[in-house]
């Protein structure tokens, strides 16, 4: 397989990681939406039957490892692309947790475990990082290869609030020249991301949106055909 590699990862170095650690304690409204991404994980691994052995990819700085360590008997794998992020969040959770936890280093894109390997892939916060149809495929199709049973997915859509107003400051830049360096996030056409899944070999069993009509994130899960 040809190894893939997004120009937003290299930012990942100690530094970044341990901001990323603390960015989502910080303030009032990131402690809100903090709890409702994992009201929203909780509830898409009940939805995905509570399975029993989970890949966390990208894990981050653990932020979901409280939320993937409430049912006691599973078994959690994490990995990430960056060892800065493993370092960090092997030091910056609860040490009850971080003993449950396996950490392993890897590409999402290229993950190095066998077919069928895991029951679940839970994956937040990394597939609107991927504008290129091509990586897109590829991510799935490694998904697709690696979990049993299901994948939780999240992304930005559009056909809400958030998107629109995106959409025009956007258009606004562009008008005014400033637009600079790449972009590394993107807003997924509903549309075009749910034919994805299904050309992959995914149905689409839960969409669960972060507010709904209102802001860009959904969850999605997604079972094996």
């Amino acid at each position: 397989m040809t190894q893939i590699k997004l120009k937003f990862s290299e930012k990942y170095n100690d530094e970044h990681a341990q901001q990323y650690l603390h960015k989502h304690r910080n303030g009032l409204s990131r402690r809100l939406s903090n709890w409702r991404d994992m009201q929203l994980a909780r509830k898409a691994l009940e939805l995905a039957g509570d399975p029993g052995l989970v890949l966390d990819l990208p894990c981050g700085a653990g932020r979901f490892w409280p939320v993937l360590a409430e049912k006691q008997n599973r078994v959690i794998m994490a990995a990430d692309n960056s060892e800065s992020m493993l370092r960090t969040a092997a030091k910056g959770q609860p040490l009850d947790i971080v003993e449950r936890v396996e950490l392993r280093q890897m590409s999402a894109f290229d993950t190095g475990l066998s077919d069928n390997s895991v029951d679940t892939i839970f994956c937040m916060r990394l597939l609107h990082h991927i504008g290129e149809a091509e990586h897109r495929k590829a991510l799935l199709a490694e998904f697709h290869r690696v979990t049993r049973e299901t994948v939780i997915i999240s992304l930005w859509v559009d056909g809400n609030f958030k998107s629109w107003r995106r959409k025009q400051q956007e258009k606004k830049r562009l008008e005014q020249n400033k637009v600079h360096g790449y972009q590394n996030r993107f807003v997924l056409p509903e549309n075009i991301v749910e034919a994805e899944f299904a050309q992959a070999g995914f149905d689409i069993q839960s969409r669960l949106d972060f507010i709904p009509l209102y802001a860009m994130w959904r969850v999605y899960v997604l079972r094996k055909r």
